[in-house]
């Protein structure tokens, strides 16, 4: 039986992967090919999605981007065997865009049945729980301190660090929670991985809990990922039953259970302590700190909250040790980062790299510049709360010190790219009224001053007083920024002062015409 392997990644679905392989059985069926068509995550290359990969002898074999209609013309052309077509990309890891990667997180992804446990084993899975289980909770996050990860949800605090503090709080039942709420703009990892190896994550997560203490996970998911929230769910079910989770982890005697939940989709449910409120069945609203989730947190018991990326780095880091894994990446930014690229790119997708490689790098070589073959004007780094580059700073280095240093940040690595058609002022604008409309309302700076902001950024768009007023925003995004209880109203300051430096001819015409009266 000849195996074709065909993405069931949302992208893919979205472009009609679906409908393919309905075509590729009925097609089969017709010319009496017995055929098994076995639905994976994406590779992410979204530019050539859905993206079908035959097995030969030779190998796999990718085509794409392939449609409905194309079904026919490659089966004719022998497709079944790896044949020359129009379509045909040839083996999918030595294509350029994947022959670059470290692919360490995502090294399944694209590659395996998610929701097949004996191709997770085949594929290196549950060795690094075995290892946890062997070394015990000390030596576990030791090994998870030795490797350097950071959080990779945004604020890239050390692992580590925050696995010590709950592993060592004394109470009667502690938590982990894995923060899957992804709500960023240009930012799919997480809906990547859970919907194309999601063994990965419990696996990160079943660690952790041993390692902490914990006997029972929470994954909290929003409401807009429902195929990774049926993927997860199947893979809970399926790594339960493959004694994944339950009484007796791996017949280890210590137990951990896993459930998930679904947000209502609130982006300040991905701020952790909002994320706890969720879970506890209250509206999502931000917790003032201390105490830290690590001390107080889910049912005021000790917490462990990660995002999506910070569990499924565990498995590889437990299986290979600390050392490797701090052997990749630059300065205090080791590992891999699943850099993902969107907005106006020609080749956006994901793409897992070690920390260092250059904005520059990654636009332009890797995502082919512009789709719409217009200049790189701005480069927005981090998601909605991240800073606005112009095209002078892309030799900077995506690492968590260098995007500080230039009063930006590295975020949850998502990238979104914009020509020079692009106005900042209203991109300025927008910071605002995102915060805004997504704000908890707890705190005063955030709630009221993101609706002040908008409206003063509007007078100066409007070219009323633009100067006074543009003097008004700096003083506002500082208030924001010292007075806020978390990150969004915190952070919101970031994209509108990164627009107002980097590009202030987008504002001066303002200034100019009022100057001119």
């Amino acid at each position: 039986m000849i195996r074709l392997f065909l993405p069931r990644d949302s992208v893919a679905e979205a472009l009609g992967a679906g409908a393919v392989a309905a075509a590729l059985r009925d097609g089969a069926a017709r010319r009496s090919e017995a055929v098994q068509i076995i639905r994976t995550g994406s590779r992410g290359m979204l530019w050539l999605e859905p993206m079908l990969e035959v097995d030969t002898p030779r190998g796999r074999i990718a085509y794409g981007p392939v449609r409905a209609a194309d079904v026919p013309e490659l089966l004719d052309a022998g497709l079944l065997h790896g044949a020359p077509h129009r379509l045909r990309l040839g083996p999918p890891e030595e294509l350029p865009w994947m022959a670059r990667q470290t692919r360490l997180t995502f090294a399944r992804c694209g590659v395996t049945d998610p929701l097949s446990i004996e191709d997770y084993r085949a594929g290196g899975g549950l060795a690094g729980l075995a290892a946890a289980i062997a070394a015990g909770p000390e030596a576990t996050v030791d090994a998870v301190k030795l490797s350097g990860l950071r959080g990779r949800g945004g604020a890239g605090f050390p692992a580590g660090i925050k696995w010590n503090t709950v592993r060592l709080a004394g109470a009667d039942r502690k938590y982990v929670v894995c923060n899957a709420d992804e709500g960023d703009s240009g930012t799919f990892a997480d809906r990547m991985l859970m919907e194309g190896d999601p063994f990965t994550l419990i696996e990160g997560m079943a660690i952790a809990g041993l390692a902490t203490g914990a006997s029972k996970g929470f994954i909290y998911l929003r409401s807009e990922y429902p195929l990774a929230a049926e993927v997860m769910q199947g893979a809970i079910t399926v790594a339960r039953g493959a004694g994944l989770l339950g009484p007796s982890v791996l017949g280890s005697g210590q137990g951990f259970e896993l459930e998930l939940r679904i947000g209502a989709g609130a982006y300040i449910c991905g701020e952790e302590t909002s994320l706890l409120e969720s879970l506890e069945g209250r509206r999502g609203v931000v917790r003032a700190k201390p105490p830290l989730p690590a001390i107080h947190g889910l049912f005021q018991r000790p917490t462990l909250v990660n995002n999506v990326l910070t569990f499924a780095a565990v498995p590889w880091i437990l299986q290979h040790g600390g050392e490797a894994y701090a052997a990749l990446g630059t300065g205090r930014s080791l590992g891999t980062l699943p850099v993902q690229l969107a907005g106006n790119i020609r080749h956006g997708g994901l793409f897992e790299l070690p920390f260092g490689i250059t904005l520059r790098e990654v636009i332009e070589d890797l995502g082919g510049g512009t789709r719409s073959g217009r200049p790189v004007r701005a480069v927005q780094v981090g998601g909605p709360l991240g800073a606005y580059f112009p095209d002078t700073l892309l030799d900077l280095p995506l690492d968590y010190e260098a995007m500080a240093a230039a009063k930006g940040m590295l975020g949850h690595g998502g990238i979104v790219v914009f020509d020079d058609s692009v106005d900042l002022a209203r991109q300025a604008r927008f910071a605002f009224e995102f915060c805004a409309t997504e704000s908890c309302g707890k705190c005063t700076p955030c709630r009221i001053g993101a609706v002040r902001g908008m409206e003063t950024v509007d007078r100066v768009i409007a070219g009323h007083h633009p100067r006074q007023d543009l003097n008004l925003v700096r003083d506002l995004c500082e208030v924001m920024t010292d007075g806020s209880l978390c990150a969004l109203g915190g952070l919101t300051p970031l994209p509108v002062l990164s627009a107002i430096n980097h590009f202030p001819e987008d504002f001066l015409p303002r200034v100019q015409a009022q100057a001119a009266e």
